[in-house]
Protein backbone atom coordinates (compact mmCIF):
# COMPACT_ATOMS: atom_id res chain seq x y z
CA UNK A 1 0.00 0.00 0.00
CA UNK A 2 1.41 3.67 -0.67
CA UNK A 3 0.40 6.48 1.27
CA UNK A 4 0.76 10.38 0.31
CA UNK A 5 0.76 12.27 3.72
CA UNK A 6 -0.08 15.62 3.69
CA UNK A 7 0.42 18.25 5.78
CA UNK A 8 -1.48 21.19 4.56
CA UNK A 9 -0.40 24.94 3.72
CA UNK A 10 -0.65 27.82 1.53
CA UNK A 11 3.30 28.99 1.64
CA UNK A 12 4.43 25.30 2.56
CA UNK A 13 2.79 22.08 1.62
CA UNK A 14 4.73 19.12 2.76
CA UNK A 15 4.55 15.87 1.52
CA UNK A 16 5.58 12.57 1.67
CA UNK A 17 4.83 8.94 0.17
CA UNK A 18 5.69 5.85 1.34
CA UNK A 19 4.85 2.00 0.84
CA UNK A 20 3.97 -0.32 3.72
CA UNK A 21 4.96 -3.77 3.12
CA UNK A 22 3.94 -5.85 5.77
CA UNK A 23 5.21 -4.21 8.68
CA UNK A 24 7.98 -2.27 6.55
CA UNK A 25 7.70 1.51 6.19
CA UNK A 26 9.41 2.63 3.05
CA UNK A 27 10.04 6.09 2.20
CA UNK A 28 9.09 6.67 -1.55
CA UNK A 29 9.40 10.56 -2.40
CA UNK A 30 9.58 13.48 0.22
CA UNK A 31 9.70 16.85 -0.03
CA UNK A 32 7.40 19.98 -0.04
CA UNK A 33 5.08 22.28 -2.63
CA UNK A 34 6.25 26.21 -2.14
CA UNK A 35 4.38 29.10 -3.57
CA UNK A 36 5.47 32.88 -3.70
CA UNK A 37 4.10 35.03 -0.55
CA UNK A 38 3.41 38.48 -2.46
CA UNK A 39 1.07 36.27 -5.51
CA UNK A 40 -2.60 36.26 -5.36
CA UNK A 41 -4.35 33.57 -3.15
CA UNK A 42 -6.04 32.02 -5.92
CA UNK A 43 -2.74 31.47 -8.01
CA UNK A 44 -1.23 30.09 -5.10
CA UNK A 45 -4.27 27.98 -4.54
CA UNK A 46 -3.53 26.79 -7.95
CA UNK A 47 -0.34 25.80 -7.86
CA UNK A 48 -0.76 23.81 -5.13
CA UNK A 49 -3.46 21.84 -6.86
CA UNK A 50 -1.61 21.59 -9.55
CA UNK A 51 1.52 20.23 -8.20
CA UNK A 52 -0.53 17.85 -6.01
CA UNK A 53 -2.05 16.03 -9.64
CA UNK A 54 1.19 16.20 -10.46
CA UNK A 55 2.60 14.21 -7.59
CA UNK A 56 -0.38 11.90 -7.52
CA UNK A 57 0.29 11.27 -11.11
CA UNK A 58 3.46 10.35 -10.53
CA UNK A 59 3.84 8.38 -7.67
CA UNK A 60 0.09 6.72 -7.91
CA UNK A 61 -0.45 6.29 -4.61
CA UNK A 62 -3.66 3.94 -3.12
CA UNK A 63 -4.28 6.60 -0.19
CA UNK A 64 -4.62 10.11 0.91
CA UNK A 65 -4.01 10.95 4.36
CA UNK A 66 -4.07 14.55 5.47
CA UNK A 67 -3.68 16.76 8.88
CA UNK A 68 -6.52 18.19 10.20
CA UNK A 69 -6.06 21.88 10.92
CA UNK A 70 -5.60 23.13 14.63
CA UNK A 71 -5.75 26.92 14.75
CA UNK A 72 -6.05 28.86 18.13
CA UNK A 73 -5.03 32.38 16.92
CA UNK A 74 -4.81 33.52 13.81
CA UNK A 75 -8.21 33.02 11.80
CA UNK A 76 -7.00 35.22 8.56
CA UNK A 77 -4.37 32.09 8.33
CA UNK A 78 -6.80 29.74 9.07
CA UNK A 79 -8.61 30.41 6.71
CA UNK A 80 -6.05 30.30 3.87
CA UNK A 81 -4.93 26.99 4.78
CA UNK A 82 -8.06 25.68 4.86
CA UNK A 83 -8.80 27.09 1.16
CA UNK A 84 -5.45 25.13 0.63
CA UNK A 85 -7.08 21.64 2.45
CA UNK A 86 -9.83 21.87 -0.51
CA UNK A 87 -7.65 22.10 -2.95
CA UNK A 88 -5.58 19.34 -1.91
CA UNK A 89 -8.87 17.00 -1.14
CA UNK A 90 -10.29 18.07 -4.30
CA UNK A 91 -7.16 16.57 -6.31
CA UNK A 92 -7.21 12.99 -3.91
CA UNK A 93 -10.83 13.14 -4.59
CA UNK A 94 -11.04 14.06 -8.46
CA UNK A 95 -8.31 10.82 -8.43
CA UNK A 96 -10.73 8.77 -7.06
CA UNK A 97 -8.48 8.45 -3.66
CA UNK A 98 -9.70 7.53 -0.19
CA UNK A 99 -9.12 10.42 1.92
CA UNK A 100 -8.24 10.11 5.95
CA UNK A 101 -7.97 12.97 8.09
CA UNK A 102 -5.94 13.23 11.46
CA UNK A 103 -5.64 15.58 14.25
CA UNK A 104 -2.10 16.66 15.11
CA UNK A 105 -2.80 14.57 18.48
CA UNK A 106 -4.01 11.65 16.53
CA UNK A 107 -0.32 11.68 14.48
CA UNK A 108 1.37 12.35 17.41
CA UNK A 109 -0.39 9.27 19.53
CA UNK A 110 0.26 6.66 16.85
CA UNK A 111 4.04 8.29 16.01
CA UNK A 112 5.68 8.79 19.67
CA UNK A 113 2.68 7.14 21.64
CA UNK A 114 1.73 10.75 23.76
CA UNK A 115 -0.42 12.53 22.07
CA UNK A 116 1.15 16.05 23.14
CA UNK A 117 4.45 15.00 22.04
CA UNK A 118 7.44 17.51 21.41
CA UNK A 119 7.76 17.97 17.47
CA UNK A 120 10.93 16.96 17.97
CA UNK A 121 10.18 13.86 19.62
CA UNK A 122 7.64 13.27 16.39
CA UNK A 123 10.36 14.62 14.06
CA UNK A 124 13.19 12.03 15.20
CA UNK A 125 10.79 9.07 15.17
CA UNK A 126 9.97 9.31 11.49
CA UNK A 127 13.51 9.64 11.19
CA UNK A 128 13.54 6.30 13.06
CA UNK A 129 10.57 4.51 11.38
CA UNK A 130 11.29 5.23 8.08
CA UNK A 131 15.70 4.40 8.71
CA UNK A 132 16.65 7.93 7.13
CA UNK A 133 20.23 9.42 7.71
CA UNK A 134 18.91 13.02 8.66
CA UNK A 135 15.36 14.52 9.84
CA UNK A 136 13.99 15.59 6.76
CA UNK A 137 13.23 19.49 6.41
CA UNK A 138 11.55 21.85 6.25
CA UNK A 139 9.39 20.66 9.86
CA UNK A 140 6.46 20.59 6.78
CA UNK A 141 8.05 17.53 5.71
CA UNK A 142 8.62 15.63 8.84
CA UNK A 143 5.23 16.41 9.59
CA UNK A 144 3.75 14.93 6.26
CA UNK A 145 5.44 12.12 6.52
CA UNK A 146 4.53 11.19 10.08
CA UNK A 147 0.07 11.56 8.54
CA UNK A 148 2.20 8.91 6.37
CA UNK A 149 2.60 6.71 8.84
CA UNK A 150 0.19 7.34 11.27
CA UNK A 151 -2.25 6.11 8.26
CA UNK A 152 -0.22 3.13 7.80
CA UNK A 153 -0.27 2.54 11.27
CA UNK A 154 -4.19 3.15 11.64
CA UNK A 155 -5.42 1.42 8.15
CA UNK A 156 -3.52 -1.93 9.59
CA UNK A 157 -5.12 -1.76 12.74
CA UNK A 158 -8.35 -1.22 10.95
CA UNK A 159 -7.42 -4.44 8.54
CA UNK A 160 -6.97 -6.60 11.75
CA UNK A 161 -9.61 -5.08 13.35
CA UNK A 162 -12.10 -5.75 10.12
CA UNK A 163 -10.78 -9.45 9.91
CA UNK A 164 -11.15 -10.01 13.83
CA UNK A 165 -15.25 -9.34 13.00
CA UNK A 166 -15.55 -11.61 10.58
CA UNK A 167 -14.57 -13.87 12.20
Amino acid sequence: MRVLGIDPGIAIVGFGFIDKQGHKLVPVQYGCIQTEAHTSDSLRLRQVYEATVQLIDKYKPDAIAIEKLFFSRNVTTAMIVSQARGVLMLAAEQKGLPISEYTPMQVKQAIVGYGKAEKKQVQEMVKLFLHLSAVPKPDDVADALAVAICHAHSSGLQQQLNGAYKR
